[in-house]
């Protein structure tokens, strides 16, 4: 479990496959204090550590989720970075389970004062766990929806970065056309399915 508070960017040094891929990973962590078999969450996507060494973990990265993430699985991309919570750790940002619910792409980026306002489009099936002043993940970065809105096509919605953000995140790079990873809020996922439920009494 995480919070998507983001503890540090990482890159990607190398990547073996094909098929599934053993990803190495460089970061600012104490990488003796990181257990095998820990839980990451990279860019979003919740990970196994299988290796490691001072400054970088390795992990595996199956088909399957190479095939339901964004576009981030290449040598050179930083990727946001969060150790599993512990119980007593401050839940800065909002429950995050670390499973990809889709991609996202970005469709506008702008100014606004010292932020940057980030519009998204996501699938039409995501689209009742988004609400206005919900929370969301974007690539592993816990973040308040501003508002939303539904055409033919499916959802968008928009997300201020504050300058913070920026500095500390992959998001500050963000562009227009760039997929990202996408997870709602564990309890709107909850809510529908009671609701599912209940209808089918």
């Amino acid at each position: 479990m995480f919070t998507g508070i983001v503890s540090d960017v990482g890159r990607i040094e190398s990547i073996d496959g094909p098929g599934d891929l053993r990803v190495k990973i460089a970061c600012a962590y104490d990488t003796t204090t990181i257990d095998m078999g820990a839980s990451i969450a990279c860019s979003g996507v919740c990970l196994t550590v299988v290796e490691k060494g001072p400054n970088w973990f390795a992990v595996d990265v199956s088909g399957e989720t190479v095939s339901r993430t964004a576009d981030q699985w290449v040598a050179g991309r930083p990727l946001n970075l969060e150790r599993a919570l512990k119980l007593g750790d401050e839940l800065g940002g909002h429950i995050v389970t670390g499973h990809v619910d889709g991609v996202g792409t970005v469709v506008d980026v702008e100014a606004d004062q010292d932020s940057t306002r980030v519009t998204f489009a996501i699938p039409r099936a995501l689209s009742p766990f988004v609400a206005t002043k919900g929370s969301v993940t974007i690539d592993g970065v816990s973040l308040t929806v501003n508002d939303v809105a539904d055409d033919a096509a499916g959802t968008r919605f928009t997300v201020n970065l504050i300058p913070h953000t920026q500095a500390v995140t992959t998001l500050g790079t963000l562009a227009i056309g760039q997929s990202v990873n996408i997870e709602i809020d564990v309890l709107a996922r909850y809510l529908m399915r009671m609701e599912q439920v209940r209808g089918q009494r």
